[in-house]
């Protein structure tokens, strides 16, 4: 019995390491040497080469090293065996940080504040609006959405969340579906995209759903924060819409192209803040240690956590 390193992009020897570390008595293997494929009860994967999973007879189940899974739903010969994500304390709360620090750059003008900076002007209209006047609409009522609400919430803004299929949650207004977008947009300052990526959410993020945000609000037009998936968003239909004024700024943490190239125009409109990716790394060690414990379930006849729907595609 062994477990499988499926990656491109990370260094896997780094990853055999730790692995090996935690589960000594599992050989850890690694494509591109040879290895017994009838042996491979387990793979842990990142971006694998799609088909490259196939020809292991007794695989049990696939995890990704990521808190994402729609990577592997993009290998049209994905094994069907269970899936599980990572679902990580310490990402969760990165993922947060971000979250409330861009919702707080965009609440105290700090954008604007430091290109004032770089002009040596001192200009303060004096417009400072409160938090709690200000609208904060999480898309996505996930593990990551629901932290960020709570978090928000501290802070006091207003935040309403969104999710597909109804939720309910204590203390906050939920919407849901396609019947229930556009009154959550219509009362959105502040669009924060925690969606998982599926085929029915890809390019959500476009110019019809920025139509239907704010334009009432105190921050003198909505703004969107996407920490979630690149391929959530459309790039002409965000750059289309902060030259219009349908979005007054956004923050992209993920790009459909990563890196971002060089010459995209993301980089340099003066609406959109650009971040590489980081707004929750989780730590190598931490993902192994669930990986891991969670393997060790599956021997001891546990059932596994945080497995995926392959319906829903999260």
């Amino acid at each position: 019995m062994s477990l499988l390193l499926a990656m491109t992009g990370w260094h896997v020897e780094d990853w055999r390491a730790r692995f090996q570390a935690l589960l000594p008595e599992m050989p850890i293997v690694v494509p591109g040497e040879p290895f017994d494929r009838r042996a491979v009860h387990y793979v842990a994967s990142w971006k694998h080469p799609a088909g490259s999973l196939t020809g292991l007879p007794n695989l049990a189940a696939i995890f990704s090293l990521g808190a994402g899974v729609d990577f592997l739903f993009a290998d049209d010969k994905l094994p069907e065996v269970p899936i599980a994500r990572v679902v990580d304390p310490d990402l969760t709360t990165r993922m947060s940080e971000y979250v409330v620090l861009h919702c707080l750059m965009y609440l105290r003008q700090q954008h604007r504040y430091m290109r004032q900076q770089q002009a040596k002007l001192w200009e303060d209209d004096r417009n400072q609006p409160a938090a709690r006047s200000v609208r904060v609409g999480i898309m996505g009522l996930g593990e990551l959405g629901l932290d960020a609400v709570a978090k928000l919430k501290v802070i006091g803004f207003d935040v309403a969340g969104w999710s597909r299929s109804p939720k309910s949650v204590e203390g906050l207004q939920t919407f849901s579906g396609e019947d229930g977008m556009k009154d959550f947009l219509a009362r959105t300052d502040i669009l924060v995209s925690l969606v998982p990526l599926t085929p029915e959410t890809r390019g959500i993020l476009n110019a019809g759903l920025f139509a239907g945000l704010a334009q009432d609000g105190r921050l003198g037009g909505p703004f969107l924060i996407n920490p979630g998936r690149g391929g959530l968003q459309v790039a002409d239909d965000i750059i289309a819409a902060l030259d219009a004024g349908t979005l007054k700024g956004a923050t992209l943490d993920v790009f459909e192209t990563e890196p971002l190239p060089v010459e995209s125009p993301l980089w340099s409109h003066p609406g959109v803040t650009v971040t590489p990716h980081n707004a929750a790394m989780s730590e190598p060690e931490a993902i192994a240690t669930l990986v891991a414990a969670q393997i060790r379930r599956l021997e001891a006849g546990e059932p596994l956590l945080h497995a995926v729907d392959p319906a829903r595609g999260y």
